[in-house]
């Protein structure tokens, strides 16, 4: 009997991670797929298409031709990416300087032509018409 409800304990704990990772993947992957869409789009050089998909609050407060104006060089300067790995990712309700809502922060470790070890920092949040859009973008 002992033996019957360690295994029916286990069995329960094994199905409260999976739904717990059910969760995670529901709430970060589109975030991820919508970073990893945008990130494709800079590095095509479509910086207006990049502008154009982001977030309304991206949108908002990066005013067009400032976009293009910084990022244009600071990724011509670096060259094309040779490898991209998805390093980290966390949800969050608040990140500094945006209003509360909800955030997937995510880092990968990217190689470049020009800068072999970079991190960069993508956070997609949810639109108000529901849709993951990249509200923000950091390269260290």
């Amino acid at each position: 009997m002992h033996r019957y409800m360690t295994v029916c304990l286990l069995i329960l704990g094994v199905l409260s991670c999976k739904v717990i990772a059910a969760e995670d993947v529901d709430t970060k992957m589109p975030a991820v797929a919508a970073a990893e869409a945008w990130l494709k789009l800079v590095d095509d050089g479509q910086y207006a298409g990049s502008w154009e998909q982001a977030a309304e609050y991206f949108r908002a407060v990066v005013k067009q031709h400032s976009w293009e104006d910084s990022i244009r060089p600071l990724r011509e300067s670096l060259g094309k990416v040779t490898a991209r790995i998805l390093k980290a990712q966390h949800h969050a309700t608040s990140v500094p300087g945006a209003p509360d809502g909800e955030y997937v922060v995510i880092q990968f470790e990217t190689s470049f032509e020009n800068k072999k070890n970079a991190i960069e920092t993508v956070t997609p949040m949810i639109d108000p018409d529901g849709v993951w859009r990249v509200s923000g973008y950091y390269i260290k």
